[in-house]
């Protein structure tokens, strides 16, 4: 898990940092700049518009009486898609856009819930709670 992390790490910034020598020689760098600029303003907006969307799904699906699990993972890529719109380059801007997106989210979170099923049927997953409520 921590040469998976480490890689991730290593690569994702050099990939950033590649695209943006690269794309700058290109376009310019004071193009480069105002695209990082306006992606970061334009994802900072679209996280707000999502995380609210998502928050009222999770509120009314308690509201119903039942575990908003799938609310939850949209929340999930929301946050990270968020974080990776802040993030300045093109790569995670693109990630970013596409987890904010409602329908190509889906696909995201069908691919999380296939991995969590995984890891259910290997025994592989484990739930804690921690709380007095017996």
């Amino acid at each position: 898990m921590f040469l998976k992390l480490f890689s991730l790490f290593l690569i994702i910034p050099l990939v950033e940092i590649y695209l943006l020598i690269t794309i700058g020689g290109i376009i310019g760098t004071l193009n480069t700049i105002l695209i990082i600029l306006i992606t970061a303003t334009l994802g900072a907006y679209l996280t707000k518009s999502q995380g609210f969307r998502v928050l009222r799904q999770i509120q009314e699906a308690t509201g119903q009486g039942y575990m908003p699990g799938n609310e939850l993972l949209h929340g999930l890529f929301v946050l990270i898609g968020g974080f990776a719109l802040l993030t300045p380059g093109f790569l995670t801007d693109a990630i970013g856009f596409s987890m904010l997106i409602p329908q190509v989210r889906e696909i995201y979170v069908g691919i999380a819930k296939g991995i969590i099923r995984k890891k259910i049927h290997q025994g592989n997953f484990q739930m804690r709670m921690y709380t007095d409520f017996r």
